[in-house]
């Protein structure tokens, strides 16, 4: 229209030039006016970088403190930082009086005070909720109950390579030594878990404790329980070995095993020994339990098929089996299966030094003693657990 009227009253219409020129300039001012209006729409919408760093050096000078302690305002996201200026709004920020100069030092305190508040309110917020933290802490489902030196410690590092098994390190002994310290205390010891995650802890000692079968069931009947038996002659060997490592003065291992060696007679108060009578201590936790909730490792199969062994433990405790042959190798120096090395790691998982220690030789015919001071409570515990461990 505008090009119209132009060339109808300037210009004759016999001037084709001059009437492209007109075209082409108000073509272009038709341009630069939708230009103008694009970018004066888009800073109503979304304000610009430097505008918000504007912002931040407003507050700061406003503050008292200038250049030296930056606002609330600059670390706030975008969202926030719309509502902060809606409610600031609302303390009379948006001024429409004569003269807003006069008045700017007011409405930027009013801004900075509601900035203050704000931020006050979020930090309290946030200390109330505190960090997520991942599951929670819970009495433990499972519990690796003995026998010491039958191979606990390989089995709780085992299965703890399942994403859904969770287990303290350490051995809590809450149910023989520590059980005045109650509930609470034992379950601040257990790691964090997810409602479809395992709690297990370990405490070999357990099995030999008379009140531990029956602390354990008032807690909870359907904890299932692991004991890991190995050879009692072996055993004791073992257990004797660790002893001496740690204190070289202690009798040798014939003087503690018998009252009267030349008669046979066991000394069956020694712990390395009464350890092994394993039929003895199990009638024991029979009297609380089911046999159907109680799985038992042999400790010899577990040096030869950790991952058979493991296969099982994960059956029993009602586990997919993800830890199989593929998590294992032999180590030939320690004697021992360990861990391939995780992704994370350069290095594999093998048990600590004491794990596979060379035993204190025995002379032949004291372990020939020990056999047949066993053989009759091996038997037994072969019929009661329903599996022959074949020790003889």
């Amino acid at each position: 229209m505008a090009y119209r009227f132009l060339s109808s009253r300037v210009v004759p219409t016999s001037n084709r030039l001059t009437r492209r020129f007109l075209f082409i300039f108000t073509l272009s001012l038709s341009f630069t006016y939708l230009c103008y209006s694009l970018i004066f729409c888009s800073d109503t919408t979304m304000q610009s970088p430097s505008y918000e760093q504007h912002r931040c050096l407003l507050f700061q000078n406003v503050g008292g403190k200038k250049l030296l302690q930056k606002s609330h305002y600059c670390t706030m996201t975008r969202g926030d930082q719309k509502g902060l200026r809606d409610a600031a709004s609302n303390v009379g920020l948006t001024h429409k009086g004569p003269s807003p100069s006069q008045n700017q030092s007011k409405h930027s305190a009013a801004f900075l005070n509601t900035a203050r508040s704000t931020a006050a309110r979020d930090q309290k917020a946030n200390n109330n909720n505190g960090t997520p933290k991942f599951g929670n802490k819970k009495l433990p489902n499972a519990i690796i109950v003995g026998v010491k030196k039958g191979g606990t410690r390989a089995v709780l590092e085992f299965i703890r390579v399942h994403p859904d098994v969770r287990a303290m390190g350490t051995e809590p002994h809450f149910f023989d030594r520590n059980f005045d310290k109650g509930l609470d205390w034992y379950r601040s010891l257990m790691p964090r878990t997810l409602d479809t995650q395992i709690t297990m802890e370990k405490t070999p000692s357990y099995f030999v404790t008379k009140e531990a079968p029956k602390r354990i069931s008032n807690l909870s009947r359907d904890t299932k329980l692991i004991v890991v038996v190995r050879n009692p002659v072996t055993r004791a060997i073992s257990d004797y070995t660790q002893t001496l490592s740690k204190k070289p003065d202690i009798p040798s291992f014939e003087d503690l095993a018998f009252k009267n060696r030349s008669l046979g007679l066991v000394d069956t108060s020694w712990n390395a020994i009464r350890i092994g009578m394993y039929v003895l201590h199990l009638e024991n936790w029979l009297q609380y339990f089911p046999l159907s909730q109680i799985h038992f490792v042999s400790g010899e199969r577990l040096i030869t098929d950790p991952a058979g062994e493991l296969g099982r433990i994960q059956d029993f405790l009602g586990l997919k089996r993800i830890v199989t042959d593929k998590h294992f190798y032999f180590n030939k120096t320690k004697g021992f299966p360990c861990l391939k090395k995780p992704e994370s790691s350069s290095l594999p998982r093998c048990l600590g030094k004491s794990k596979g220690r060379t035993h204190v030789q025995i002379d032949q015919e004291v372990i020939e003693q020990l056999r047949d001071f066993y053989r009759p409570y091996n038997f037994r515990f072969y019929e009661m657990v329903g599996h022959n461990f074949r020790w003889d």
